[in-house]
């Protein structure tokens, strides 16, 4: 029985194919390269009520992921994650159909584990011997661990000021950590210059290989199949690098040509934060590719990316999908976060909170009219960030008293 339908991959701006069964980066124009798959083959082979038999993680879905033989896949349990109705938060905002995937439940806590997991794979099966990339913290995190986890060697490079938890990961799972005093693409630059250095290590930033985003659009697969195989009206996704984004976009055309759904797309939206806002500001003026944002910074650390090389994907799935991108500050993004936990008892991430205000500025604004099915993407644990809450509670003697109520 065949594992996988995977075809060719193909250049996400020529459409000029490429073969798969190499170690492959970027196409020859420098351009991210999209797997594909023989998906009348696939919706010959398997229903999906024969997936919903299948055991619940992201390998359910392996007729349309990239690994070819079982033996080859390198997992932790990753997938699945729950969509959570978040009814008290959306009675606030005023859109009572509001529902969250919450990532903070897979392994490494955020959802770079899916990217991770079918990567390595991938990758191992391929014969690649060490995984290195630069990173704002949780993409490193999860590939040094998935790496360890399929004896491969990882090199990771992150700035100076990441999550001290996600160094800590890298360091705990054996890999070679450098902090580097700058942003990503100074992290980026130092990556792949070691790279040309070194025998049997293959470069995986963010869709510099056709993999990780596999992983990501199993987010897309799973919301349709926890609504029943139908999808939401609106969905909104924290967008730094925006593989998540486009990973779910393009699970959403596969899903269509399967015949597994039907209709119209959800309306994709693109959430950054003002500190870092490159989509934003390219969808505001209907271009097709941003410009480098200047002085990045943001609480949001996993959307401090100035300069995507996915960025006119993202942008495409925004206008195809008749979506939007709306950036939010650092300060409503850790009210929401607040506020969210208070009335849901669920702690999610920084970037995942962008999310919630941005829910809260577009039903201000009339884009959401508040009777729509909202699905936001949570993408973290919120105890990878700590620094989020400050700790300011009364400290009491040993022999003192708690005040009454």
């Amino acid at each position: 029985m065949t594992f996988s339908f995977l075809s060719h991959l193909e250049c996400s701006r020529t459409g000029e194919r490429a073969e798969a069964d190499r170690v492959a980066g970027t196409s020859a124009v420098g351009a991210p390269l999209l797997a594909r798959y023989d998906l009348e083959r696939v919706r010959e082979t398997v229903t999906p009520a024969e997936i919903a038999t299948r055991e619940p993680n992201l390998w359910r879905y392996h007729e349309v992921l990239p690994v070819r033989l079982p033996e080859h896949v390198v997992t932790l349990g990753e997938g699945m994650t729950p969509l959570l109705p978040t009814p008290a938060y959306g009675k606030q905002a005023g859109v009572p159909r509001l529902l969250m995937k919450d990532e903070g439940l897979v392994p490494t806590g955020s959802f770079k584990a899916r990217g991770a997991a079918v990567g390595v794979s991938r990758a191992l099966e391929l014969g690649v011997r060490g995984v290195a990339m630069p990173t704002n913290g949780n993409a490193g995190a999860a590939w040094a661990l998935y790496a360890a986890r399929a004896g491969m060697k990882s090199l990771i490079a992150m700035p100076d000021d990441a999550p001290a938890i996600t160094m800590k990961e890298c360091l705990a799972a054996g890999a070679e950590l450098y902090r580097v005093d700058g942003l990503i693409g100074d992290a980026g630059k130092l990556v792949a210059a070691a790279v040309a250095e070194r025998g049997g290590y293959q470069e995986v930033s963010t869709l510099k290989e056709p993999y990780r985003l596999e992983g990501k659009k199993t987010m897309g697969y799973e919301i349709a199949e926890q609504l029943g195989w139908r999808m939401p009206d609106v969905l909104l996704y924290p967008t730094g690098g925006g593989v998540g984004l486009i990973g779910i976009h393009k699970a959403l055309l596969e899903l269509k040509e399967l015949g597994w759904i039907s209709g119209d797309l959800p309306r994709l939206v693109a959430v950054q934060a003002t500190g870092c806002a490159p989509i934003v500001e390219a969808f505001a003026r209907g271009a097709r590719e941003s410009v480098p944002f200047p002085d990045a910074r943001t609480v949001a650390f996993g959307i401090t990316v100035p300069k995507a090389l996915g960025d006119f994907l993202v942008l495409d799935a925004l206008y195809a999908t008749g979506g939007t991108a709306v950036a939010v500050t650092d300060e409503d993004l850790l009210a929401a976060q607040r506020r969210l936990t208070g009335l849901e008892g669920t702690f999610i991430c920084p970037e995942g909170a962008a999310c919630f205000a941005a829910v809260d500025q577009l039903r201000e604004s009339g884009w959401l009219g508040g009777s729509e099915e909202v699905v936001v993407l949570n993408t973290g644990a919120g105890i990878k960030y700590p620094d989020t809450i400050d700790v300011d509670a009364p400290l009491l003697a040993k022999d003192g008293a708690i005040p009454p109520a």
